[in-house]
């Protein structure tokens, strides 16, 4: 925060191959920022750092009128198709000390496919991963926003009984977490209605923190 009625929030998006993280990183900034599109194999190769424009009107804060800026930080898949795991950590090490040391992280955001399993060996590999580089906080300032969430509806299911069905690997991850979590609906929702959506939930996340910030050295 750089003055009394401005916010700029820190998002770190984590997920594996083809999951949906840089089309949800252009959804909450409002952009076309990062490269998103259907392949085979992992299209993000880099960390990106991306700045939405300056919503005003989106929150209040004491009796104050918020504005709020939302900066995201893009990852490749984990586990990545072309590169090592050990490439792809240190990768992600250097950009969140390199863009949040300073001004800290308000939430790292897990992006899975509700449509694809949450398989144990992957799923636990990437988690690991972001213990190690968030710490031992890692579960206060995580949640889990599940893309493609149209499909469990064309499935007959609530997102209750999805959850209750989910597999214990994930179901101790959100436990883990406090059961952070959001699901992204695509099917007859404008793109602006999709990113309202996930920022409101995301700021509740962040208020429930007290505006508390994870830092990196």
């Amino acid at each position: 925060m750089t003055d009394s009625n401005k916010m700029i929030i820190n998002l770190a998006l984590f997920g594996m191959t083809q999951s949906g993280k840089s089309s949800v990183g252009n959804i909450l900034l409002g952009s076309s920022d990062f490269h998103s599109s259907f392949s085979p194999c992992s299209v993000t190769k880099d960390c990106c750092l991306g700045r939405s424009c300056h919503l005003c009107g989106f929150m209040r804060r004491g009796g104050q009128e918020i504005t709020l800026q939302i900066q995201v930080l893009d990852t490749p898949g984990y586990p990545h198709s072309k590169l090592n795991q050990e490439h792809v950590k240190q990768e992600v090490k250097h950009a969140l000390a390199h863009h949040f040391g300073q001004e800290g992280l308000h939430l790292a955001l897990l992006v899975q496919r509700a449509d694809v399993p949450f398989c144990e060996q992957e799923a636990s590999s990437l988690v690991q991963m972001i213990q190690e580089l968030l710490g031992h906080a890692w579960k206060n300032y995580t949640a889990i926003l599940f893309t493609h969430a149209e499909k469990i509806e064309e499935a007959g299911f609530s997102e209750d009984e999805y959850l209750h069905e989910a597999p214990e690997t994930l179901l101790t991850v959100l436990n883990s977490i406090q059961c952070r979590y959001i699901f992204q609906y695509k099917k007859e929702n404008s793109f602006n209605e999709q990113r309202l959506k996930m920022l409101e939930r995301i700021m509740g996340f962040i208020k429930e923190n007290c505006y508390q910030v994870l830092t990196f050295k």
